[in-house]
Protein backbone atom coordinates (compact mmCIF):
# COMPACT_ATOMS: atom_id res chain seq x y z
CA UNK A 1 0.00 0.00 0.00
CA UNK A 2 1.14 3.68 -0.75
CA UNK A 3 2.75 5.30 2.42
CA UNK A 4 0.61 8.14 1.37
CA UNK A 5 -2.52 6.07 1.91
CA UNK A 6 -1.46 4.79 4.65
CA UNK A 7 -1.33 8.11 6.19
CA UNK A 8 -4.32 9.19 5.55
CA UNK A 9 -5.93 5.48 6.48
CA UNK A 10 -3.90 6.16 10.04
CA UNK A 11 -4.81 9.46 10.70
CA UNK A 12 -8.86 8.76 9.88
CA UNK A 13 -8.81 5.47 11.86
CA UNK A 14 -6.88 6.78 15.02
CA UNK A 15 -9.42 10.11 15.31
CA UNK A 16 -8.69 11.00 19.23
CA UNK A 17 -5.11 11.03 18.44
CA UNK A 18 -4.95 12.89 15.58
CA UNK A 19 -7.65 15.04 17.08
CA UNK A 20 -4.88 15.95 19.66
CA UNK A 21 -2.02 16.38 17.63
CA UNK A 22 -3.84 19.30 15.92
CA UNK A 23 -5.04 20.82 18.74
CA UNK A 24 -1.43 20.91 20.16
CA UNK A 25 -0.22 22.14 16.49
CA UNK A 26 -2.93 24.55 15.66
CA UNK A 27 -1.73 26.00 19.51
CA UNK A 28 1.53 26.35 18.32
CA UNK A 29 0.97 27.74 15.32
CA UNK A 30 -1.33 30.28 16.51
CA UNK A 31 1.57 32.04 18.66
CA UNK A 32 3.65 31.61 15.84
CA UNK A 33 1.14 33.46 13.38
CA UNK A 34 0.29 35.86 16.42
CA UNK A 35 4.22 36.74 16.40
CA UNK A 36 4.54 37.10 13.14
CA UNK A 37 1.59 39.65 12.08
CA UNK A 38 3.03 41.29 15.49
CA UNK A 39 6.37 41.85 14.31
CA UNK A 40 5.23 42.79 10.77
CA UNK A 41 2.39 45.28 11.85
CA UNK A 42 5.14 46.85 14.68
CA UNK A 43 7.82 47.06 11.62
CA UNK A 44 5.23 48.32 9.14
CA UNK A 45 4.13 51.13 11.79
CA UNK A 46 7.67 52.11 12.64
CA UNK A 47 8.75 52.90 8.96
CA UNK A 48 5.42 54.16 7.75
CA UNK A 49 6.31 56.48 10.61
CA UNK A 50 10.02 57.36 10.54
CA UNK A 51 8.94 58.49 6.74
CA UNK A 52 6.64 60.77 8.25
CA UNK A 53 7.36 61.77 11.60
CA UNK A 54 8.91 65.03 10.71
CA UNK A 55 12.27 65.43 12.15
CA UNK A 56 13.76 68.93 12.10
CA UNK A 57 16.96 69.81 11.32
CA UNK A 58 17.70 73.39 12.85
CA UNK A 59 20.15 76.01 12.02
CA UNK A 60 20.97 78.68 14.62
CA UNK A 61 23.45 80.65 15.77
CA UNK A 62 26.92 79.09 17.16
CA UNK A 63 26.50 80.52 20.83
CA UNK A 64 30.30 79.54 21.73
CA UNK A 65 31.78 81.35 18.11
CA UNK A 66 29.62 84.36 19.12
CA UNK A 67 31.05 84.58 22.65
CA UNK A 68 34.49 84.00 21.37
CA UNK A 69 33.91 86.51 19.26
CA UNK A 70 32.41 88.91 21.82
CA UNK A 71 35.58 88.85 24.22
CA UNK A 72 38.15 88.78 21.53
CA UNK A 73 36.49 92.41 20.32
CA UNK A 74 38.70 95.48 20.99
CA UNK A 75 35.43 97.68 21.17
CA UNK A 76 34.43 99.49 24.54
CA UNK A 77 31.24 97.86 25.15
CA UNK A 78 31.28 94.27 23.81
CA UNK A 79 28.19 93.11 22.62
CA UNK A 80 26.60 89.88 21.06
CA UNK A 81 26.58 89.84 17.57
CA UNK A 82 23.85 87.51 16.41
CA UNK A 83 25.81 86.07 12.84
CA UNK A 84 23.14 85.38 9.83
CA UNK A 85 23.29 83.43 6.41
CA UNK A 86 21.62 84.69 3.22
CA UNK A 87 18.02 83.59 2.37
CA UNK A 88 19.60 82.23 -1.01
CA UNK A 89 21.43 79.26 0.64
CA UNK A 90 18.69 78.40 3.10
CA UNK A 91 16.37 78.74 0.17
CA UNK A 92 19.18 76.02 -1.64
CA UNK A 93 19.12 73.60 1.29
CA UNK A 94 15.55 73.89 1.38
CA UNK A 95 15.27 72.12 -1.75
CA UNK A 96 16.47 69.30 -0.86
CA UNK A 97 14.54 65.91 -1.94
CA UNK A 98 14.40 65.22 1.70
CA UNK A 99 13.11 68.66 3.48
CA UNK A 100 9.34 68.83 3.41
CA UNK A 101 9.23 72.44 4.26
CA UNK A 102 10.71 74.69 5.99
CA UNK A 103 10.64 78.12 8.40
CA UNK A 104 12.96 80.56 8.78
CA UNK A 105 12.61 82.79 12.02
CA UNK A 106 13.60 86.54 12.45
CA UNK A 107 13.05 88.52 15.36
CA UNK A 108 13.15 92.23 16.36
CA UNK A 109 12.30 94.18 19.00
CA UNK A 110 10.49 97.27 18.73
CA UNK A 111 8.12 99.56 20.65
CA UNK A 112 4.27 100.18 20.51
CA UNK A 113 3.36 103.97 19.17
CA UNK A 114 -0.49 103.77 18.15
CA UNK A 115 -1.37 101.45 20.71
CA UNK A 116 -0.37 100.34 24.23
CA UNK A 117 1.50 97.32 25.22
CA UNK A 118 0.35 94.80 27.63
CA UNK A 119 2.04 95.80 30.69
CA UNK A 120 2.87 93.50 33.62
CA UNK A 121 4.79 93.50 36.53
CA UNK A 122 6.50 91.09 39.54
CA UNK A 123 7.10 91.36 43.39
CA UNK A 124 10.29 92.09 42.57
CA UNK A 125 10.44 94.47 39.27
CA UNK A 126 8.01 96.56 37.36
CA UNK A 127 9.77 96.54 33.91
CA UNK A 128 7.04 97.29 32.03
CA UNK A 129 8.65 94.82 29.01
CA UNK A 130 11.98 96.54 29.12
CA UNK A 131 13.71 93.95 28.35
CA UNK A 132 11.96 92.96 25.33
CA UNK A 133 11.82 89.56 24.87
CA UNK A 134 13.91 87.40 22.58
CA UNK A 135 15.13 90.65 20.72
CA UNK A 136 17.84 89.29 18.04
CA UNK A 137 19.82 91.18 15.35
CA UNK A 138 22.72 93.04 17.44
CA UNK A 139 20.59 95.70 19.50
CA UNK A 140 21.63 96.53 22.52
CA UNK A 141 18.06 98.37 23.72
CA UNK A 142 15.11 96.70 23.27
CA UNK A 143 11.33 97.32 23.06
CA UNK A 144 7.89 96.68 24.50
CA UNK A 145 6.99 94.61 21.58
CA UNK A 146 8.77 91.58 20.37
CA UNK A 147 7.77 90.68 15.94
CA UNK A 148 8.66 87.60 15.66
CA UNK A 149 8.96 86.89 11.80
CA UNK A 150 8.57 83.41 10.64
CA UNK A 151 7.78 82.00 7.18
CA UNK A 152 4.67 80.21 8.27
CA UNK A 153 3.41 81.10 11.74
CA UNK A 154 1.38 77.65 11.59
CA UNK A 155 4.71 76.04 11.77
CA UNK A 156 6.08 77.07 14.73
CA UNK A 157 6.25 74.94 17.85
CA UNK A 158 3.68 77.85 19.83
CA UNK A 159 1.08 76.91 17.22
CA UNK A 160 1.93 73.43 16.66
CA UNK A 161 2.09 72.86 20.45
CA UNK A 162 -1.71 74.55 20.68
CA UNK A 163 -0.08 77.19 22.68
CA UNK A 164 -1.68 79.46 20.49
CA UNK A 165 -4.39 79.51 18.11
CA UNK A 166 -5.62 81.64 15.27
CA UNK A 167 -9.33 82.83 16.18
CA UNK A 168 -9.60 85.59 13.65
CA UNK A 169 -8.61 86.77 9.94
CA UNK A 170 -5.45 84.45 8.37
CA UNK A 171 -2.08 83.68 9.57
CA UNK A 172 1.29 84.33 8.44
CA UNK A 173 2.60 82.59 5.00
CA UNK A 174 5.76 82.53 2.68
CA UNK A 175 3.12 84.87 0.74
CA UNK A 176 3.87 87.90 3.44
CA UNK A 177 6.93 88.09 2.34
CA UNK A 178 8.32 91.58 2.01
CA UNK A 179 4.99 93.00 3.28
CA UNK A 180 4.52 94.66 6.32
CA UNK A 181 1.01 91.76 7.59
CA UNK A 182 0.86 90.67 10.87
CA UNK A 183 -0.92 88.75 13.58
CA UNK A 184 -1.43 90.31 16.36
CA UNK A 185 -3.04 88.41 19.81
CA UNK A 186 -6.55 88.52 21.11
CA UNK A 187 -5.85 90.05 24.09
CA UNK A 188 -3.56 93.14 22.71
CA UNK A 189 -6.16 93.63 20.22
CA UNK A 190 -9.19 93.81 22.33
CA UNK A 191 -7.58 96.38 24.89
CA UNK A 192 -6.32 98.37 21.98
CA UNK A 193 -9.80 97.96 19.78
CA UNK A 194 -7.77 96.37 17.00
CA UNK A 195 -9.63 94.29 14.48
CA UNK A 196 -8.47 92.51 11.74
CA UNK A 197 -7.72 94.85 8.59
CA UNK A 198 -6.55 97.70 11.07
CA UNK A 199 -3.56 99.52 10.70
CA UNK A 200 -1.57 99.96 13.81
CA UNK A 201 1.79 101.88 13.94
CA UNK A 202 5.10 100.83 16.31
CA UNK A 203 8.47 102.37 16.20
CA UNK A 204 12.45 101.02 16.13
CA UNK A 205 14.00 101.36 19.51
CA UNK A 206 17.11 103.35 17.81
CA UNK A 207 18.05 106.66 18.93
CA UNK A 208 16.92 108.07 16.06
CA UNK A 209 13.44 105.94 15.92
CA UNK A 210 11.29 105.34 12.53
CA UNK A 211 7.61 104.62 12.77
CA UNK A 212 5.93 101.51 10.71
CA UNK A 213 3.10 100.71 10.06
CA UNK A 214 1.45 97.12 10.01
CA UNK A 215 -2.09 95.64 8.75
CA UNK A 216 -3.46 93.84 11.00
CA UNK A 217 -4.46 90.21 8.83
CA UNK A 218 -4.95 88.01 12.18
CA UNK A 219 -5.57 87.62 15.57
CA UNK A 220 -4.39 84.35 17.40
CA UNK A 221 -5.39 83.80 21.77
CA UNK A 222 -2.18 82.29 23.76
CA UNK A 223 -2.99 80.11 26.09
CA UNK A 224 -0.88 80.77 28.84
CA UNK A 225 0.31 83.97 30.30
CA UNK A 226 3.08 82.89 31.47
CA UNK A 227 6.44 83.58 30.39
CA UNK A 228 10.36 83.30 31.54
CA UNK A 229 10.76 87.39 31.11
CA UNK A 230 9.64 89.19 33.98
CA UNK A 231 7.88 92.23 32.82
CA UNK A 232 7.28 90.34 29.17
CA UNK A 233 3.58 89.45 28.58
CA UNK A 234 2.96 86.90 25.28
CA UNK A 235 0.33 89.20 24.16
CA UNK A 236 3.19 91.47 23.36
CA UNK A 237 4.48 88.90 20.90
CA UNK A 238 3.41 89.97 17.17
CA UNK A 239 3.96 87.40 13.94
CA UNK A 240 4.89 88.49 10.72
CA UNK A 241 7.12 87.44 8.15
CA UNK A 242 10.61 87.40 8.78
CA UNK A 243 11.73 89.70 6.64
CA UNK A 244 10.26 92.49 8.03
CA UNK A 245 12.86 92.06 11.57
CA UNK A 246 15.59 91.30 9.25
CA UNK A 247 14.88 95.03 7.40
CA UNK A 248 14.17 96.77 10.86
CA UNK A 249 17.43 95.43 11.99
CA UNK A 250 19.67 95.95 9.12
CA UNK A 251 19.77 92.50 7.53
CA UNK A 252 17.71 92.10 4.69
CA UNK A 253 17.98 89.42 2.80
CA UNK A 254 19.33 87.50 5.70
CA UNK A 255 18.25 85.50 8.94
CA UNK A 256 19.68 84.30 11.94
CA UNK A 257 17.96 81.19 12.16
CA UNK A 258 15.80 78.23 10.21
CA UNK A 259 14.11 75.28 10.90
CA UNK A 260 13.88 72.57 7.93
CA UNK A 261 11.29 69.57 8.42
CA UNK A 262 12.21 66.37 6.52
CA UNK A 263 10.22 64.49 5.04
CA UNK A 264 11.64 61.15 5.84
CA UNK A 265 13.27 61.06 9.37
CA UNK A 266 15.58 58.11 8.21
CA UNK A 267 17.67 60.98 5.73
CA UNK A 268 18.20 62.94 8.38
CA UNK A 269 21.91 62.27 9.13
CA UNK A 270 22.67 62.71 5.38
CA UNK A 271 20.32 65.75 5.04
CA UNK A 272 21.88 67.25 8.07
CA UNK A 273 25.42 66.45 6.46
CA UNK A 274 23.77 68.56 2.94
CA UNK A 275 22.71 71.59 5.06
CA UNK A 276 26.21 72.00 6.86
CA UNK A 277 27.90 71.85 3.08
CA UNK A 278 25.20 74.77 1.77
CA UNK A 279 25.53 76.77 5.38
CA UNK A 280 29.05 76.86 5.46
CA UNK A 281 29.60 78.78 7.89
CA UNK A 282 31.20 78.37 11.05
CA UNK A 283 28.89 80.94 13.03
CA UNK A 284 25.94 78.37 12.94
CA UNK A 285 25.51 75.38 14.51
CA UNK A 286 23.46 72.70 12.02
CA UNK A 287 21.47 70.00 14.70
CA UNK A 288 18.65 67.45 14.71
CA UNK A 289 16.39 66.82 17.05
CA UNK A 290 14.53 63.86 17.11
CA UNK A 291 14.34 62.79 20.51
CA UNK A 292 10.94 62.88 21.51
CA UNK A 293 10.12 61.28 18.01
CA UNK A 294 12.82 58.04 19.24
CA UNK A 295 11.25 58.09 22.55
CA UNK A 296 7.90 57.59 20.69
CA UNK A 297 8.84 55.02 18.72
CA UNK A 298 10.83 52.95 21.56
CA UNK A 299 7.60 51.06 22.63
CA UNK A 300 6.92 50.06 18.79
CA UNK A 301 10.42 48.67 18.66
CA UNK A 302 10.18 47.02 22.44
CA UNK A 303 7.07 45.14 21.12
CA UNK A 304 8.68 44.63 17.54
CA UNK A 305 11.58 42.72 19.75
CA UNK A 306 9.23 41.03 21.60
CA UNK A 307 7.26 39.82 19.11
CA UNK A 308 10.46 38.31 17.48
CA UNK A 309 11.39 36.47 20.47
CA UNK A 310 7.74 35.05 20.64
CA UNK A 311 7.71 33.62 17.20
CA UNK A 312 11.45 31.89 17.81
CA UNK A 313 10.47 30.83 21.61
CA UNK A 314 7.28 29.29 20.40
CA UNK A 315 8.91 27.55 17.29
CA UNK A 316 11.57 26.09 19.39
CA UNK A 317 9.31 25.22 21.89
CA UNK A 318 6.92 23.53 19.09
CA UNK A 319 9.75 21.53 17.77
CA UNK A 320 10.51 19.99 21.14
CA UNK A 321 7.23 19.20 22.13
CA UNK A 322 5.99 17.90 18.27
CA UNK A 323 9.13 15.65 18.52
CA UNK A 324 8.50 14.27 21.73
CA UNK A 325 4.49 13.33 21.12
CA UNK A 326 6.13 11.68 17.79
CA UNK A 327 8.81 9.84 19.23
CA UNK A 328 6.23 8.33 21.52
CA UNK A 329 3.73 7.47 18.96
CA UNK A 330 6.44 5.68 16.99
CA UNK A 331 7.03 3.96 20.19
CA UNK A 332 3.63 3.05 20.53
CA UNK A 333 3.63 1.92 16.74
CA UNK A 334 6.85 -0.34 16.68
CA UNK A 335 5.35 -3.15 15.99
CA UNK A 336 3.12 -1.61 12.97
CA UNK A 337 6.40 -0.37 12.08
CA UNK A 338 8.67 -3.47 12.59
CA UNK A 339 5.91 -5.42 10.03
CA UNK A 340 6.06 -3.31 8.02
CA UNK A 341 9.26 -3.33 7.44
CA UNK A 342 9.63 -6.74 7.46
CA UNK A 343 6.92 -6.80 4.42
CA UNK A 344 9.88 -5.17 2.71
CA UNK A 345 8.52 -1.45 3.02
CA UNK A 346 11.23 1.01 2.90
CA UNK A 347 12.36 2.69 5.84
CA UNK A 348 12.50 6.13 4.25
CA UNK A 349 8.78 5.42 3.12
CA UNK A 350 7.68 5.11 6.88
CA UNK A 351 9.45 8.01 8.06
CA UNK A 352 7.79 9.75 5.02
CA UNK A 353 4.54 8.09 6.29
CA UNK A 354 5.04 10.08 9.48
CA UNK A 355 5.79 13.34 7.62
CA UNK A 356 2.53 12.52 5.58
CA UNK A 357 0.53 12.60 8.90
CA UNK A 358 2.17 15.67 10.33
CA UNK A 359 1.63 17.45 6.96
CA UNK A 360 -1.96 16.50 6.88
CA UNK A 361 -2.04 17.97 10.22
CA UNK A 362 -0.34 21.06 9.54
CA UNK A 363 -2.85 21.88 6.51
CA UNK A 364 -5.75 21.78 9.60
CA UNK A 365 -3.64 23.80 11.89
CA UNK A 366 -3.08 26.24 9.70
CA UNK A 367 -6.30 26.65 8.96
CA UNK A 368 -7.41 26.91 13.05
CA UNK A 369 -4.41 29.69 12.50
CA UNK A 370 -5.57 31.97 10.26
CA UNK A 371 -8.99 31.87 11.80
CA UNK A 372 -7.45 32.99 14.87
CA UNK A 373 -4.17 34.24 14.59
CA UNK A 374 -5.18 37.56 13.63
CA UNK A 375 -7.78 38.02 16.85
CA UNK A 376 -5.26 36.66 19.28
CA UNK A 377 -2.02 38.34 17.34
CA UNK A 378 -4.54 41.99 17.84
CA UNK A 379 -5.12 41.55 21.20
CA UNK A 380 -2.32 40.46 22.59
CA UNK A 381 -0.49 43.03 20.12
CA UNK A 382 -2.07 46.05 21.60
CA UNK A 383 -2.03 45.04 25.31
CA UNK A 384 2.09 44.47 24.58
CA UNK A 385 2.03 48.23 22.97
CA UNK A 386 0.00 48.99 26.45
CA UNK A 387 2.21 47.93 28.69
CA UNK A 388 5.60 49.34 26.82
CA UNK A 389 3.45 52.61 26.59
CA UNK A 390 3.12 52.88 30.03
CA UNK A 391 6.70 51.96 31.20
CA UNK A 392 7.77 54.45 28.84
CA UNK A 393 6.18 57.02 29.88
CA UNK A 394 7.27 56.24 33.24
CA UNK A 395 10.99 55.75 32.55
CA UNK A 396 10.62 59.69 30.72
CA UNK A 397 8.58 61.22 33.69
CA UNK A 398 10.78 59.73 36.15
CA UNK A 399 14.30 61.07 34.45
CA UNK A 400 12.84 64.16 33.21
CA UNK A 401 11.52 65.06 37.00
CA UNK A 402 14.82 66.49 38.81
CA UNK A 403 15.39 70.47 37.61
CA UNK A 404 12.59 69.53 35.34
CA UNK A 405 14.75 69.66 31.70
CA UNK A 406 14.24 70.88 28.43
CA UNK A 407 13.32 74.25 27.07
CA UNK A 408 11.12 76.51 28.80
CA UNK A 409 7.53 76.01 28.08
CA UNK A 410 6.45 78.33 25.59
CA UNK A 411 4.70 81.30 24.67
CA UNK A 412 7.78 83.51 23.42
CA UNK A 413 8.25 83.74 19.95
CA UNK A 414 10.96 81.83 18.12
CA UNK A 415 13.77 83.70 17.28
CA UNK A 416 16.98 85.69 19.20
CA UNK A 417 20.18 84.53 19.25
CA UNK A 418 19.09 81.07 20.81
CA UNK A 419 16.23 80.54 22.72
CA UNK A 420 13.93 80.49 19.67
CA UNK A 421 15.84 78.10 17.71
CA UNK A 422 16.01 75.87 20.28
CA UNK A 423 12.23 75.99 20.84
CA UNK A 424 11.51 75.48 16.77
CA UNK A 425 13.93 72.35 17.32
CA UNK A 426 11.66 70.46 19.37
CA UNK A 427 10.48 67.56 16.97
CA UNK A 428 7.02 68.12 16.14
CA UNK A 429 5.23 64.63 15.27
CA UNK A 430 1.61 65.15 14.45
CA UNK A 431 -1.39 63.80 16.24
CA UNK A 432 -1.67 61.05 13.41
CA UNK A 433 1.78 59.71 13.83
CA UNK A 434 1.29 59.96 17.39
CA UNK A 435 -1.84 57.94 16.72
CA UNK A 436 -0.50 55.61 14.57
CA UNK A 437 1.87 54.65 17.14
CA UNK A 438 -0.75 53.76 20.28
CA UNK A 439 -2.68 51.15 18.20
CA UNK A 440 -0.94 48.09 16.71
CA UNK A 441 -3.28 47.33 13.24
CA UNK A 442 -2.65 43.54 13.11
CA UNK A 443 -3.58 42.16 9.73
CA UNK A 444 -2.63 38.10 8.11
CA UNK A 445 -1.10 39.15 4.66
CA UNK A 446 -0.06 36.31 2.25
CA UNK A 447 3.87 37.12 3.27
CA UNK A 448 2.52 36.15 6.76
CA UNK A 449 0.84 33.06 5.56
CA UNK A 450 4.13 31.81 3.59
CA UNK A 451 6.27 32.42 6.84
CA UNK A 452 4.18 30.47 8.64
CA UNK A 453 3.89 27.62 6.45
CA UNK A 454 7.91 28.11 5.87
CA UNK A 455 7.98 27.76 10.21
CA UNK A 456 5.04 24.72 10.14
CA UNK A 457 6.99 23.00 7.78
CA UNK A 458 10.56 23.03 9.65
CA UNK A 459 9.19 22.26 12.69
CA UNK A 460 7.55 19.08 11.56
CA UNK A 461 10.28 17.91 9.26
CA UNK A 462 12.54 18.56 12.94
CA UNK A 463 9.97 16.89 15.14
CA UNK A 464 9.81 13.59 12.46
CA UNK A 465 13.96 13.60 11.91
CA UNK A 466 14.17 13.41 15.57
CA UNK A 467 11.54 10.39 15.66
CA UNK A 468 12.99 8.71 12.61
CA UNK A 469 16.35 8.65 14.04
CA UNK A 470 14.83 5.34 16.30
CA UNK A 471 13.65 3.72 12.53
CA UNK A 472 16.50 4.45 10.86
CA UNK A 473 18.97 2.85 13.34
CA UNK A 474 17.41 -0.49 13.93
CA UNK A 475 16.53 -3.72 11.94
CA UNK A 476 13.55 -4.89 11.33
CA UNK A 477 13.90 -8.23 13.72
CA UNK A 478 15.32 -5.39 16.29
CA UNK A 479 12.08 -3.68 16.45
CA UNK A 480 10.07 -6.27 16.93
CA UNK A 481 11.94 -8.29 19.28
CA UNK A 482 12.02 -4.29 21.12
CA UNK A 483 8.32 -4.11 21.13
Amino acid sequence: MNYLKRARLYLTHKKGQSLLMLLIMSAILVFVLSGIIIQNAAIMATNNVTKSAGSTITVSANRNKMFSQMRSSSAKTKTLKTPTVANTKIAKAGKLSTVAYYNITNTASVNASSFDAISTSTGTSSMGGGMGGPGGGTNASSGDISLSGVSSAAHTTTFTSGEAKLVSGRNITASDANTKNVVIEKELASDNSIKVGDTITVKTTATNATKIKLKVVGIYKAKSSSTTMPGSDPSNTIYTSYTLPASISGTAGKSSSVTYTLEDSSKEKATTKQIKNIIDSSSFSVSSNNESYQQLLQPMKNVQSFAKKIVWLVAIAGTIILGLIIILSVRNRQREIGVLVSLGESKLHIVGQLFTEMFMILVGAMVVALLLGSFVGNKVGNQLLSQQQTTSVSSTAASGAPGGGGAPSGNMPAGGMHGGSMMNSQTTTSAANKKALKTLNTSITPSSVIKLGGMGLVIIALAVCLSAVSILRLRPKDILIGE
